[in-house]
């Protein structure tokens, strides 16, 4: 009752209070990503860390044999390597991300449950990271390879070239980000009904790029 009375006082004679207010923004999120590839992937999530610049997205390229096996190796060792502290507020704030190709890989489901097992979350694409990218510019369900969906990108937008000789327009490309977040779970709803969530045509990045875009609009 007392300090009810004595904030209306304060208020009465013009008194700012400075007792600590609940803010109404969370803490700005810090997102890790492994990825494979040293164009493509880094540059992708260097224009969606621009957007969305009330959060962290960090990126560290991984260029070694044995993806997406080596980059779940990564994750899950960054994982294990934090103090018991710091474990926590890790898991409670920021996040570990492994992004991945299941292209020809050997072992790849081994990948993604090792990654689960470790508190790392997996951004997978089969056949290849390509096959998000399409997504932002339509819709898309047919079984096709790595080379060949890296040529339908390239059909659909010329400034892609998979050796890196031009750089694709990843500000511009961003623009349709809502569709193919939209785009990318209808294709997985249909794997997921088929009862092979793994098979190709499918990619699980949208989930990473939706909780980026989430974690941006709460710290904003």
């Amino acid at each position: 009752m007392i300090l009810r009375w004595n904030v209306a006082k304060r208020a009465r004679r013009g008194v700012p209070d400075l007792r600590r207010r609940r803010s109404s923004r969370e803490p700005r999120k810090k997102f890790l990503l492994f990825c494979e590839g040293k164009n493509t992937e880094p540059l992708y999530f260097e224009a969606i860390g621009r957007s969305c610049a009330s959060t962290l997205v960090d990126i560290r390229s991984v260029r070694a044999a044995g993806v997406p096996q080596t980059i779940a190796e990564r994750a899950t060792d960054h994982i294990r390597s934090l103090p018991r502290r710091r474990k926590h507020s890790f898991e409670e704030r920021d996040q570990v991300w492994a992004v991945f190709d299941r292209d020809e890989h050997e072992r790849f489901e081994d990948a993604v449950r090792r990654c689960w097992e470790g508190g790392v979350q997996v951004a997978r694409s089969n056949p290849c990271f390509e096959l998000w990218l399409l997504l932002h510019e339509r819709d898309f369900d047919a079984v096709l390879d790595r080379h060949q969906m890296q040529r339908e990108l390239a059909r659909v937008r010329p400034d892609y070239d998979k050796n890196g000789s031009k750089s694709l327009d990843f500000d511009d490309l961003i623009l349709g980000v809502g569709a193919a977040e939209d785009r990318a779970r209808t294709q997985l709803s249909r794997r997921a009904e088929e009862g092979v969530p793994y098979n190709n045509p499918s990619t699980t990045v949208g989930k990473l790029v939706a909780a980026i875009r989430v974690a941006d609009a709460k710290s904003r």
